[in-house]
């Protein structure tokens, strides 16, 4: 008697891929449906999508049940951006309106925006739009788009903002991240309203910053920075303060405010320092009492203040992703724990480090875990006292952990 051939294992399943409608593998369709708005092309089996750059397609699991609607995008490593998990939305004025009259209400119960005019005031990703950020600036408002997908629909996007915000001019910018790498990005342009001076000022409680909306870069401030600054005005009286990568001197501001006796601001650029001065001169303090500016490598400077007995009872360290300078090359997921291991060789004992990261590819632990091996370098004692997130502004769909790209660790040495 044979006994009956086993059937070799069915391969795994590839999404399957119609007009209209997209099939995602079950794995993937647990993490969209818990709220993530990606799905990257990977997760679509090599299979190629005929339809153009920002048509919307239904988002289904392997047995065809509706997951989502999405934008889809034939360039980028995200092929698929979810925009709603209800059959019944679509994507088009009434839609974009209603989501951003519902921002700006959760935006006026948890701040006060008489007090607070840089913020952001839409975060596509996790309230409906995804591939687009808009932040406001005084009367202004900046659109970022980081997907071509969404550029199909900033006409209804801008006629949304401008109702419900009435801005003064609507400023937009390109952040695209195609396959092949992001180019150089150009400055922001004016898409509608009035030109924006180019230095215009912003209120933080009482702090005053002034910022470019054209700038290609970085305006000058960063909003999502908010509660590190707060706490930093909250825990420098009377201290001797290390601002590294200081930029255009947001944090010494914050320091000055909250009296610190003494603050040190390092940047390898001069014209963030000038501008840092005009940030401090805006907030009523003097720009030169108490307080010094080296334009170096921070690395270099560091070694220079240990060697001149330098310490500092608070030090801030904000750096950026990637820099180079003075032909050192410098990454966060690479270079935090020798930075960290400097950092500590100049800061007191009892004193505080506010290590922050804005990376998303080095998480909370990963940073943390960083700070414990430049502590064993320096052959210190480090304690996290606390962790900083993003402001209210700056919201996260649940099931989405990428969202949370800002980490801020405060920890104290012994």
């Amino acid at each position: 008697m044979h006994k009956p051939r086993r059937r070799p294992p069915a391969p795994p399943r590839s999404p399957i891929l119609r007009r209209g409608i997209v099939r995602i593998p079950a794995e993937v369709a647990i993490r969209v449906r818990a709220g993530h708005p990606w799905v990257f092309r990977d997760a679509l089996g090599g299979r190629q999508l005929s339809e153009p750059v920002g048509a919307v397609l239904e988002v289904t699991d392997s047995k065809g049940n509706f997951i989502g609607r999405a934008l889809f995008d034939p360039d980028g490593a995200i092929a698929l951006r979810v925009f709603s998990r209800r059959p019944e939305e679509r994507l088009d004025g009434p839609y974009l309106h209603a989501r951003v009259e519902a921002a700006r209400r959760r935006r006026e119960a948890l701040l006060d925006l008489s007090a607070l005019t840089a913020l952001r005031v839409f975060a596509g990703e996790s309230e409906g739009l995804p591939g687009v950020t808009v932040d406001r600036y005084a009367d202004y408002l900046v659109a970022q788009f980081f997907s071509a997908a969404t550029l199909h629909f900033r006409e209804p996007l801008y006629d949304a903002l401008a109702e419900t915000w009435q801005p003064r001019g609507i400023y937009e910018q390109h952040r695209l991240r195609p396959l092949s790498g992001q180019g150089p990005r150009g400055p922001a342009t004016l898409a509608r309203g009035q030109l924006a001076p180019v230095d215009l000022e912003v209120r933080e409680e009482d702090a005053r910053f002034l910022v470019d909306v054209t700038a290609p870069q970085n305006v000058g401030l960063f909003p999502d920075l908010r509660e590190g600054r707060r706490a930093v005005r909250r825990l420098a009286a009377q201290k001797r303060v290390l601002n590294l990568f200081s930029y255009t001197g947001a944090f010494s501001v914050a320091a000055a405010l909250g009296g610190a006796a003494q603050v040190v601001a390092i940047d390898v650029s001069a014209k963030w320092h000038a501008r840092a001065r005009q940030n401090l001169i805006c907030c009523g303090l003097d720009p030169e009492q108490n307080k010094e500016y080296f334009s170096e490598d921070v690395f270099k400077m560091l070694a220079q203040l240990r060697g001149r007995g330098r310490s500092f009872d608070l030090a801030i360290v904000d750096p950026p992703t990637f820099s180079q300078a003075h032909g050192r090359v410098f990454t966060a997921l690479r270079d935090w724990a020798e930075l960290g291991e400097e950092v500590l060789s100049v800061l007191a004992p009892g004193g505080l480090l506010l290590a922050c990261s804005n990376t998303v590819k080095l998480d909370a632990l990963d940073l943390e875990r960083a700070l414990g091996e430049a502590a064993a370098r320096a052959r210190a004692r480090l304690e996290v006292v606390g962790r900083i997130g993003l402001p209210p502004d700056f919201p996260v769909a649940a099931g989405f952990p990428e969202g949370h790209y800002l980490k801020c660790a405060l920890a104290v040495r012994e």
